[in-house]
């Protein structure tokens, strides 16, 4: 039987909303719960801090809420965190000013020091304490491009060491459009073959028709080594979802982003998790609206899925999810009574439940 706990309740300890989960394990097997802690609203712009909470026990309890990542007065978000193989927890994020909002950035009326800008820190005690945040943005933004979304939602080491963060950016218009239009929206992905001391640009799908057009964006490491990307897209293609492989670990896609209409969903963020045992990769978000948080099941690598596991019926937003141990899942989730921002809860799934 699943059991729910909630670490992010709306007006607890200091911030207005809480917004924007992901979850990782540790290699001691703590979990880390980030999510942006709005301060004064639930506003995608302005003060805003990455904050964190720790469970020793699965999920079942979380510790007090710490800051792990804070930009002054403005904005630090779109968490994207990482377990390594050595242990050490990778936590990259994006920053900008505090009145750099959206809508303003896809104009193009932000200047480039105060939009999007990426940074990471890390952590070696399990989350406890963090190192101060080192900026890699001319790694891995390509000059001209606006807005720009880490995540959200974990990032991945692959089987060969490499990490891999999803993420998202829009490309400047060509002609006299402002470039606020979904068909500037594009897909990439961050990489690091050194543990995350230095960066570089994966695969980049640009594609600004208004067709498909890749947004928030989530990955999993396939049994058979290649990299599944799955993103938000918000176009006149079959559906809300698109998908594609990588077979060189995200340097580049075998084919661009491509319809995935076997995936009902709103125009919302969503999570993978490949499991190895059983094999099976899972897709987690909401069914309905934003609402019917539902995991779905996928046994031949993305290709084609069924429902595994429906929460409630209940509104519901962005998630990620997490191995807790051999026989539980874990999915942090946007929920509430009457609006899907209330809380951010924890739910705890039997692995049966899902095969």
């Amino acid at each position: 039987m699943s059991e729910t706990s909630v670490p992010f309740r709306a007006g607890d300890d200091g911030y207005a909303s809480y917004r924007i989960p992901a979850v990782v394990a540790t290699a001691s097997g703590t979990l880390l719960a980030f999510c942006e802690g709005r301060v004064d609203s639930a506003s995608d712009y302005g003060h805003i801090d990455i904050v964190l909470k720790r469970s020793t026990d699965g999920g079942r309890t979380w510790g007090a809420l710490q800051v792990a990542a804070r930009n002054g007065g403005d904005l630090a978000g779109n968490p994207a965190p990482v377990v390594l193989d050595t242990g050490r927890v990778l936590l990259v994020q994006c920053r900008s000013a505090a009145d750099a909002a959206e809508s303003a950035i896809l104009r193009g009326e932000v200047k480039d020091e105060d939009g999007r800008r990426v940074w990471v820190q890390h952590s070696d005690d399990d989350g406890v304490t963090w190192s101060e945040p080192r900026e890699i943005t001319h790694q891995v933004k390509e000059p001209g491009w606006r807005w720009y979304a880490t995540g959200p939602g974990h990032a991945l080491q692959l089987s060969a060491g490499r990490v891999v963060v999803p993420a998202n950016h829009t490309v400047p218009p060509t002609g006299s459009d402002v470039g606020n239009e979904p068909r500037y929206n594009g897909g990439h992905c961050l990489l690091s073959d050194d543990h995350g001391e230095t960066w570089y640009l994966g695969y980049v799908d640009d594609s600004p028709t208004d067709y498909l057009n890749a947004n928030e964006s989530t990955a999993a490491e396939l049994a058979d080594g290649r990299v599944y990307f799955n993103t938000r897209t918000d176009s006149r293609s079959p559906g809300n979802r698109a998908d594609a492989h990588s077979e060189d670990g995200g340097r580049t896609l075998v084919k661009p982003f491509r319809p995935q209409a076997g995936l009902t969903a709103p125009v919302c963020q969503a999570s993978l998790l490949q499991l190895r045992d059983p094999d099976l990769l899972l897709y987690s978000g909401p069914a309905h609206g934003r609402a019917l948080m539902t995991l779905r099941a996928s046994t031949d690598g993305g290709t084609t899925w069924r429902p595994a596991f429906t929460v409630d019926g209940l509104p519901a937003g962005y998630s990620d999810l997490v191995r807790i141990d051999a026989s539980t899942v874990g999915l942090l989730y946007e929920t509430g009574d009457f609006n899907p921002y209330e809380t951010i809860s924890f739910r705890r799934i039997p692995v049966t439940e899902l095969t």
